[in-house]
């Protein structure tokens, strides 16, 4: 059978100074290779009309035009 210690605050400090658990450093978040950007553009209407008129997904179809244009 164990003994109980003679010290009991002794015991009792030892309990609660364990090492604290090591925290890694937050790591810096991975760069978004083809991050996108909210912007305000202006447009003519009949330009937007002809792009919104194939439905969802104008928005990439005028970024796709916009980067043909640009030589990306």
């Amino acid at each position: 059978m164990a003994r109980r210690p003679t010290d009991y605050r002794a015991a009792a400090e030892a309990v609660f100074k364990r090492p604290a658990p090591k925290v890694e450093a937050p790591k810096a978040p991975a760069a978004v290779p083809q991050g996108k950007e909210t912007v305000t553009l202006k447009i003519d209407r009949d330009v937007l009309a002809a792009f919104q008129e194939d439905g969802p997904g104008w928005q990439d179809r005028i970024n796709a035009a916009l980067r043909q244009s640009a030589g990306l």
